[in-house]
């Protein structure tokens, strides 16, 4: 985590329980909103997303999930990931064909994805500025968005 002091930016400790705690409690207040069910295997496949902040493959989703469940089959682990993006609870990064957990779910937002190359930490910002502008330029173009991904790749405070 980075922290401005005196116009210096410092590299704080992170506390990843908090983030983990976060999105988990996130998750329920949305899906009781939203009334849907937040099954044990939705909430399991979350916590293994939330686990850290490196994108983390369907496949990989399931060898870890195998290890509780060893008759999981791959369908098991993309119905609960279309639940999860459908309540935007995870994003999918396109580039990398994997997952991370938002940690602004319980906020109307659009993210821009930052990916290291290095560490392959992902982390997400808020962009709806960025969104509406690309959206609005668009238009005045007569040109009608459909769907906006951004990710940029680079290296995280730490590994540059």
């Amino acid at each position: 985590m980075l922290e401005t002091i005196d116009s210096k930016t410092v590299q704080q400790p992170h506390n990843h329980k908090g983030c983990m705690q976060h999105a988990l409690q996130a998750a329920e207040q949305i899906c009781t909103k939203k009334g849907v069910r937040l099954t044990a295997i939705r909430k399991r496949i979350l916590e293994l997303i939330c686990t850290s902040h490196k994108a983390i493959g369907a496949y990989e989703l399931l060898d870890l999930f195998k290890l509780e469940d060893p008759k999981a089959k791959p369908v098991t682990i993309y119905r609960a990931l279309d639940f999860l993006m459908e309540a935007g609870l995870v994003h999918k990064i396109e580039s990398l064909n994997a997952f991370i957990g938002c940690l602004q779910a319980e906020k109307q937002h659009k993210s821009v994805i930052l990916i290291c190359d290095n560490c392959k930490n992902a982390y997400e910002m808020d962009a709806t500025a960025v969104y509406e502008s690309l959206f609005a330029l668009s238009e005045s173009m007569q040109f009608k968005p459909q769907c906006l991904t951004l990710e940029l790749h680079g290296l995280c405070a730490s590994c540059s």
